[in-house]
C-alpha cells in the first residue's frame, strides 16, 4: 500500500476498523457499557495488534502526523497497556526513544508512574488507542507534563469525539489529534453497507447524548 496523506487516514483507518470488527455498530441492538451507558459502538482497537498490515497502517498514520507536525518529538509514550504496542513501533519507525505510563505509580520499588527515561525538557508524543471522555489519557499525558517534559500532543487512533473530550483536552491546553473519528466511521459505514442511511441520525443523536441513548 502506498502512503497515505493525512486527509486519507480517516476513512482508510475507518474502513481497517470496520474490517477486522475492531469497531461493531448495533444502532438497533445496544451494547451496554461498564459504565452503564447504551451506546450503538463499541470498540477494541486491541484487535489492531493481530493484523500486520493495520497495525503497520495505524503506526505508519501516527509517524506521519508527527513528522509533519511534531518534527521535534523526541521521545514516543505509550499509554498503559493499549497505546503501548503502537508506540513501539512508532518509535521503532522514527529511531526515537519509547517510554510508556502506567495509570498510577507503582506501590513499590521506585514507585515509577513513567516506564522508560522521560526526561525534563524533552519533547514528548503520547500515544493512545482510544479516546472516550479523555479522562485516563489526560491523565497519562499530565504525568508526562508532572515530570517536567513537554507535551507536543496526545495521538489517538480512534475518537467518539464527545463535547466532554474536547473541552477536556481545551481546558489543559493539550492538542489532541486522531487518525480517525466517530464521524468518518458512520460514513464509511454507510458507504460499506454495514449500516443503513436511515440509522445515521440515531448514530450522530448518540455522540450528541450518549446518557439518553436508548430511553
Amino acid at each position: 500500500m502506498s502512503k497515505l496523506t493525512l486527509s486519507e487516514l480517516p476513512t482508510e483507518i475507518a474502513k481497517s476498523l470496520l474490517e477486522i470488527e475492531a469497531v461493531a455498530l448495533r444502532p438497533n441492538e445496544p451494547f451496554t457499557w461498564t459504565s452503564g451507558i447504551k451506546s450503538p459502538i463499541y470498540c477494541d482497537n486491541r484487535l489492531t495488534m493481530t493484523y500486520p498490515a493495520i497495525r503497520d497502517l495505524v503506526a505508519e498514520g501516527f509517524a506521519t502526523i508527527i513528522r509533519e507536525r511534531y518534527p521535534d518529538a523526541e521521545v514516543i509514550a505509550g499509554t498503559s497497556t493499549a497505546g503501548i504496542p503502537h508506540a513501539a513501533w512508532v518509535a521503532q519507525k522514527l529511531n526515537l526513544p519509547m517510554a510508556y505510563i502506567r495509570d498510577k505509580a507503582k506501590g513499590h520499588g521506585k514507585q515509577n508512574q513513567i516506564e522508560g527515561r522521560v526526561l525534563p525538557g524533552q519533547k514528548v508524543v503520547v500515544i493512545e488507542d482510544l479516546i472516550s471522555t479523555g479522562g485516563s489519557s489526560l491523565k497519562a499525558a499530565l504525568a508526562v507534563r508532572e515530570a517536567g517534559a513537554e507535551v507536543c500532543a496526545v495521538l489517538a487512533i480512534f475518537t467518539y469525539e464527545f463535547d466532554q473530550a474536547v473541552q477536556a483536552f481545551a481546558a489543559e491546553k493539550m492538542q489532541l489529534e486522531t487518525l480517525s473519528n466517530y464521524s468518518a466511521l458512520i460514513q464509511t459505514a454507510v458507504e460499506l453497507g454495514k449500516v443503513a442511511a436511515g440509522d445515521v441520525a440515531a448514530l450522530q443523536a448518540w455522540r450528541n447524548d450518549p446518557q439518553s441513548f436508548g430511553k
